[in-house]
């Protein structure tokens, strides 16, 4: 019997031992690098005696000194703490702190933010809706992982509010300026990067530089970014905020749901081959005002993390810690595994209807959405992906 005594902390709910997240958590007192087991919070600082020669990597405030260590140490930290939240005696000064009474900072320095965009249904169903007469996907699609750079100034930690943006929107015969009308979420997975910076990363070295893995929002103003992005990309209508889940889930502890991604129907050029499969079986949820509005499943996208990252840094870019990738939106096959809004209300044709028999197309002003996820671990157990949520405030008075 652990000496955890948290009906949260158990191998079938997603914060158990098998899990333990990384994050930082403040009392009041300060910020401490912690992990998460259940309903609580072990500040990392209290059981520093048990930790070895890796403890000066997370007894600070910020996860940036272990995100610049090496995956020999994340796995010696994680094999520590293993044993000690296994331990039948509290271990030394350890003290457990309820998540309810810390506040949660963003946990790590964001470096460069890069954005993917790769769900076949995800892409095939904007195709489809941008450009009804035309190919669904481009023809570079199905050969490499198409993606944008972001802005990691504006990358913030679950439960910030989100103000709704301005920007130019389409006009006839002049763009009109003003706030979003079609405030939209994307449903995604991030990775979070470490380990010594590098350049052409091959995709059996993926381990070394993923850390771990938060869920992502990146907040979409539709309106703007369709009258933008052509030729260049995502530019205003997705810079404003991108919301990321306050503890990061070790790489380490997604063993058991690795999976292989489809067959795109072609090989694959030398450098995105993989020699084992990163595709990982994870298993969101989006939940719109308490009503949960999609379940998409992330084992459907077409390129892995790996496949990403080589992708990323295979024309000398770097790869440092604390730099941030995400997958683009989680989309499935059917309608109810839609990762966006745009996609669930078909570019605002169709109305969603929420559980208070409210009906919405895109996001209103005082609406929230929280994002969850959980894996399949080891001997049955369930691994959790910490929730990013978010609630829509107005735009800003000009």
């Amino acid at each position: 019997m652990s000496w955890v005594h948290d009906p949260a902390f158990a191998a079938d709910q997603p914060f158990g031992p098998q899990t333990l997240p990384y994050g930082v958590v403040d009392d009041g007192s300060g910020p401490r690098v912690a992990v998460r087991v259940g309903d609580h919070a072990l500040p990392l600082h209290t059981v520093a005696d048990h930790l070895g020669d890796v403890a000066e990597l997370v007894t600070g405030a910020s996860l940036d000194p272990l995100l610049a260590a090496t995956r020999t140490e994340w796995s010696e930290l994680r094999s520590r703490l293993m044993d000690l939240v296994g331990a039948s005696a509290t271990p030394g000064n350890a003290r457990l702190v309820p998540l309810t009474q810390v506040r949660t900072p963003l946990p790590f320095t964001v470096g460069d933010y890069v954005d993917f965009y790769c769900s076949r249904h995800h892409a095939e169903n904007v195709g489809r809706i941008m450009r009804p007469d035309g190919e669904p996907l481009l023809p570079n699609w199905t050969h490499l992982p198409v993606g944008y750079h972001g802005r990691s100034g504006t990358v913030v930690v679950s439960g910030t509010d989100v103000v709704r943006p301005h920007g130019q929107r389409r006009g006839n015969p002049l763009p009109h300026f003003g706030p979003t009308g079609r405030l939209d979420v994307e449903a995604e997975v991030g990775f979070v990067c470490g380990g010594p910076v590098s350049r052409r990363v091959k995709t059996s070295d993926v381990a070394d530089h993923i850390f771990g893995v938060v869920l992502v929002n990146d907040w979409s103003a539709r309106d703007i970014q369709g009258w933008e992005y052509q030729p260049l990309g995502p530019f205003l209508g997705k810079s404003f905020a991108t919301s990321v889940s306050a503890w990061v889930t070790p790489l380490d502890a997604l063993a058991v749901a690795r999976v292989a991604v489809p067959d795109p129907g072609h090989p694959r050029l030398p450098y995105l081959v993989e020699d084992s499969p990163w595709g990982l079986d994870l298993r969101l949820s989006v939940s719109w005002n308490g009503t949960v509005v999609a379940r998409p499943q992330f084992a459907d996208m077409a390129y892995s993390c790996a496949q990403q990252l080589a992708h990323m840094t295979v024309n000398g870019a770097t790869v440092r810690p604390g730099d941030l990738f995400a997958s683009g939106t989680v989309s499935g096959a059917e309608r109810d595994q839609r990762g966006c809004f745009l996609e669930l209300s078909w570019g605002g044709r169709d109305q969603i209807t929420l559980a208070d028999g409210v009906t919405r197309t895109f996001l209103e002003d005082g609406d929230t959405v929280v994002i969850s996820a959980s894996a399949p671990g080891e001997d049955g157990s369930v691994v959790g992906l910490a929730e990013v949520a978010g609630t829509v405030l107005p735009a800003a008075e000009d």
